[in-house]
């Protein structure tokens, strides 16, 4: 399976955030979604979780 990745430099915020997440699907909205929450203050519920599934991006594998 395909792992994905969660890059908030990719979005402008105040914070200027730097965290990235990689994992599978489910753990990345997971882990994203708390960090929205948490961090940048977004409101929970089910259309966060699904507009952070709609930006995860494959991660793009090391040698």
């Amino acid at each position: 399976m395909t792992r994905k990745i969660a890059d908030c430099r990719k979005y402008p915020s105040e914070s200027n955030c730097s965290l990235t997440i990689s994992g599978e699907e489910d753990e990345v909205v997971r882990a994203a979604t708390e960090h929205a929450v948490s961090v940048h203050e977004h409101p929970d519920g089910p259309e966060l979780r699904e507009q952070v599934r709609s930006m995860l991006e494959d991660e793009k594998a090391t040698v």
